[in-house]
């Protein structure tokens, strides 16, 4: 856990693993979806070569081996021979070629022990014969290993395309237009290719105005993604019911509970879920923000000014409200035009560098201006890559609105 950072600060609280979790309402948008790819870091020039290189050097050895084997048994006397190799030949293929690149390397493996032993006159000799054997039965061996693998490559493509279509159906991208503000979305998971886990962002309009969550949930595996279920479908319901951001907040703290009361183990008493709830009224220039023991979200002025805005009256994370009474109090912040708020999870603020010091984002944004929200959450994630060389060790989820001006200038 991060110590806070300013008197009065509720100190947020560490998740385990994590996921990619964003669902959007809205009366007359709620149905347009936008299929969520998880992005994909970009590879260097130098590296991307590097890598077409050695998957194109995998793929043609079995044929270095048999041309390799060939020339050894062919050039050398009679008493060696490249039988090890004529056998590694077609186990190489299997997991890596086609099942027919796997029957043909097998077939080339056998014709040219055969051949060998015909220009030796050795065929029907005992050795050569157990080494023809021995080739031949690695041969079969191999095109059952390959027809193994090709079967599991199946089931784990079908079990791909089941998590990618459940993460779909609960986590949409939310709009990149609502009601006039411009809103990004972003997701960056600490294991490649990761879709589930207990990061979460959700966006709804609604009649008092357009109202946001970002959190965290505690825990991982099936009962965290369950906590996300539960939190964004109840926050979807009350962002459109709820006259008030802390009747919001209430709404979801008894939603936590009662999935607590279905929980078992040490989930059943420490689950608790980190969030920061905003609401972003259609006509006013403000924002109002009531924090959760999440970490305080950030205001990117169109001047390049980068200003935090820690909760005051800090209150404890959703879930936890068996241990005291706190009471929910948003607080209002200026929203002029041009501005941009950013909310996040703590995967952001405490990715480390080499030397152990923390990715700090409001003094790495400080002075600095985006045309949109996409740029900026770009800038970020890229920016969090290169100073955790690449390594993070929390998914991160990022959630950027921006309330339009005349126009936008790059500093």
């Amino acid at each position: 856990m991060r110590p806070a950072e300013a008197e009065g600060e509720w100190p947020y609280a560490r998740s385990g693993d994590r996921v990619a979790d964003a669902a959007l309402g809205g009366r007359d948008d709620s149905s347009t979806l936008a299929r969520p790819v998880p992005p994909v870091p970009p590879v260097p020039p130098s590296e991307g070569r590097r890598i077409s290189l050695a998957r194109a050097f995998v793929r043609a050895l079995p044929v270095l081996l048999l041309v390799i084997g060939g020339s050894y048994d062919y050039f050398t006397p009679r008493g060696f021979t490249g039988a090890p190799l004529f056998t590694a030949a077609p186990l190489v293929a299997a997991p890596l070629l086609s099942r027919r690149a796997t029957v043909l390397t097998g077939v080339v493996a056998v014709a040219l022990v055969i051949g060998l032993q015909i220009r030796y006159g050795t065929l029907m000799q005992v050795e050569p014969f157990t080494e023809l054997l021995t080739v031949a039965t690695v041969a079969v061996l191999a095109v059952l290993i390959n027809m193994l693998v090709r079967r599991s490559h199946a089931r784990l493509d079908s079990a791909w395309e089941i998590a990618e279509a459940a993460q779909f159906a609960v986590l949409p991208e939310p709009m990149q237009r609502i009601c006039g503000f411009e809103i990004a979305a972003r997701y960056e998971a600490a294991q490649a290719d990761a879709f589930i886990g207990g990061d979460l962002y959700a966006v709804q309009d609604s009649r008092y105005g357009v109202r946001l969550v970002v959190g965290d949930v505690r825990g991982k595996g099936m009962g965290a993604v369950a906590a996300v279920a539960v939190v964004i479908g109840a926050f979807r319901e009350a962002a459109e019911r709820e006259t008030t951001l802390e009747a919001v907040a209430q709404r979801l703290e008894r939603a936590l509970a009662r999935e607590g009361t279905r929980r078992e183990g040490i989930d059943a008493f420490e689950g608790f879920t980190t969030a920061v709830l905003a609401e972003i009224p259609h006509e006013d220039g403000v924002v109002r923000i009531l924090n959760r023991g999440h970490p305080p979200p950030l205001m990117l002025y169109a001047d390049g000014t980068v200003s935090p805005l820690p909760a005051r009256d800090p209150a404890l994370p959703l879930g936890m409200g068996e241990l005291g009474i706190w009471p929910d109090r948003a607080e209002v912040s200026r929203f002029p035009g041009g501005a941009t708020l950013l909310l996040y999870t703590d995967g952001l603020s405490e990715a480390r560098d080499a030397q152990g010091a923390f990715y700090d984002p409001a003094a790495r944004l400080a002075g600095r201006t985006f045309c949109s929200p996409g740029e900026l959450l770009c800038t970020v994630a890229e920016e969090v890559r290169r100073h955790s060389g690449g390594g993070t060790t929390d998914d991160m989820a990022l959630l950027a609105v921006r309330r339009p001006a005349d126009d936008c200038h790059r500093v």
